[in-house]
């Protein structure tokens, strides 16, 4: 069976919204390791910078929003580099990251989804959507509960970010 083309929107300068997911569903690394995690997005923003506008690390996967710079669209790149640095961590620590039969690491899901912001609205719906995310009946039962960082990553971007869509 051939599997289907799938086609990724490329906007330079472009804001996206991706969620990215581990393999195994039932697996905490993201949580537990969330300083290697950290420091994967550290090196990699070093190297190609982005705004992260929001975002929220579960258990086993996450949701973000990314805004690229200008002229540039390499936010698969970018991925790449961090499930890889991550990956590369948790190896380090002797944690099994299992092999594919292209001996690529198995921890993440092959592919993510990406959905490119088209205006504010859009945009505040993501936001909406990443901060009561966790608000569900396995996991928190307030968003009081949540940690504040990413309250104040948003207020830290949201009227710069809100400026681009005026």
């Amino acid at each position: 069976m051939a599997m289907v083309a799938y086609r990724r929107n490329f906007v330079a300068g472009g804001t996206y919204f991706f969620t990215v997911t581990l393999r195994d569903r039932r697996a905490r690394f993201l949580v537990e390791h969330i300083g290697d995690l950290r420091r994967a997005f550290a090196q990699t923003r070093a190297r190609k910078p982005f705004v992260i506008e929001a975002m929220v690390v579960l258990p086993d996967h996450l949701h973000a929003i990314w805004r690229l710079p200008e002229h540039d669209t390499d936010y698969p790149g970018r991925w790449k580099s961090i499930k890889s640095l991550f990956t590369q961590a948790l190896n380090s620590h002797g944690i099994d990251v299992g092999k594919r039969h292209d001996c690529s690491a198995s921890i993440w899901q092959r592919r993510y989804w990406e959905h490119t912001i088209r205006d504010e609205q859009h945009w505040l719906h993501h936001i909406d959507y990443i901060h009561f995310n966790p608000v569900k009946p396995s996991r928190v039962r307030t968003a009081y509960l949540l940690t504040f960082a990413a309250m104040i990553t948003f207020q830290r971007y949201a009227m710069r970010t809100l400026q681009l869509f005026r």
